[in-house]
C-alpha cells in the first residue's frame, strides 16, 4: 500500500449487528507478513451467537492520512464448532461497500389529502438508536426534508429528546404539496444526535417516494392508494451513504416562489 511496496498494517476487529467493541491489534511496520499474535474476548449470549458475525479488516496505517483498508474477513458464528479452537488461513476479501451495523428503526405515519394538498407526517417513535454519546446514550431529534426534482424543498425536525436510545415524540407536521408534486416529492427522514459543544451526528437514514424502493415504497404506494387516511410503519434506519448513493441530490436549493403552491 506504501510507495516503497511495503504496509504498516494493523487489523480492527468487532462483532456485528451489536458493533458495541471494536478492538485493535498494534501496528507493524513496513511488512506484508505480518505476525500479531494477539488475543481479544468478546461477551455474546448463547441465542445471539446464531445471528452474530466477527469481522477482521486489514488495515494500512497513515499518519498523515486516512487508514486504507487492505480487506476483511466476516465469519458467521452459526457457522463455527465449538467443541473445537479454531486455526487456519483464509483469504481477505474486498470490504463491504455498506457497514451491517444495527443503527435502529424508527416509525411514523403518512397522511396525503389529495384536496387539501396537504402531506402529514406523524413521527411516533424510534427504538435501539445508536449510542453516540460517551454514557452509551443519545440524544436524539428527528429530521424531514422534503426533494423535488432531485432538489431539497422543504424541511422540518422534532424536539430533542435527552439520554434515550428508545424516544417517542408523538409529534405531527404538515407540508403543502400539490398532487402534481406528490407524483414527484422524495421524504427523507434523518435522526440526528443533538450535541450543545460539537457538530451534531448523524445516526441513522432513510427516504421515501417516487425514487425509493422496498419496504420504503410499499409504504409511499399504501399512503397514495389510501387517501385522508394515516398510514403507519416501522422502517430500518441505513447509514447516511447508503441513502446519499440512493437520491443524488443537485446542489440548487429549490426557491420558495409562488408558483410551487
Amino acid at each position: 500500500m506504501d510507495l516503497g511496496g511495503s504496509s504498516d498494517p494493523y487489523v480492527k476487529v468487532y462483532t456485528l449487528p451489536d458493533k458495541s467493541k471494536t478492538c485493535e491489534t498494534k501496528v507493524l511496520r513496513s511488512t506484508l507478513s505480518p505476525v500479531f499474535n494477539e488475543h481479544f474476548t468478546f461477551q455474546l449470549s448463547k441465542s445471539s451467537l446464531v445471528t452474530s458475525t466477527v469481522v477482521m479488516q486489514v488495515f494500512d496505517f497513515n499518519r498523515f492520512s486516512k487508514h486504507e483498508i487492505i480487506g476483511e474477513l466476516r465469519l458467521q458464528l452459526a457457522t463455527v464448532d465449538w467443541n473445537h479452537v479454531i486455526e487456519e488461513w483464509q483469504d481477505l476479501c474486498e470490504p463491504a461497500k455498506y457497514e451491517d451495523e444495527n443503527l435502529g428503526e424508527i416509525c411514523f405515519s403518512l397522511r396525503y389529502v389529495p384536496t387539501a394538498k396537504k402531506l402529514t407526517v406523524v413521527i411516533l417513535e424510534a427504538k435501539n438508536l445508536k449510542s453516540m454519546d460517551v454514557g452509551g446514550s443519545s440524544d436524539p431529534y428527528v429530521k424531514m426534508q422534503l426533494t423535488l426534482d432531485k432538489r431539497k424543498w422543504k424541511k422540518k425536525k422534532t424536539s430533542v429528546k435527552k439520554k434515550t436510545l428508545n424516544p417517542y415524540y408523538n409529534e405531527s407536521f404538515t407540508f403543502s404539496v400539490s398532487f402534481e408534486q406528490i407524483k414527484k416529492v422524495n421524504l427523507v427522514i434523518s435522526v440526528w444526535d443533538h450535541d450543545v459543544v460539537t457538530r451534531n451526528d448523524a445516526m441513522g437514514k432513510i427516504f421515501l417516494g417516487c425514487d425509493a424502493s422496498g419496504n420504503q415504497l410499499r409504504h409511499w404506494a399504501d399512503m397514495l392508494s389510501n387517501p385522508r387516511r394515516p398510514v403507519a410503519q416501522w422502517h430500518t434506519l441505513l447509514t447516511a451513504e447508503q441513502v446519499n448513493a440512493e437520491l443524488t441530490l443537485k446542489s440548487k436549493i429549490i426557491p420558495f416562489t409562488s408558483n410551487l403552491f
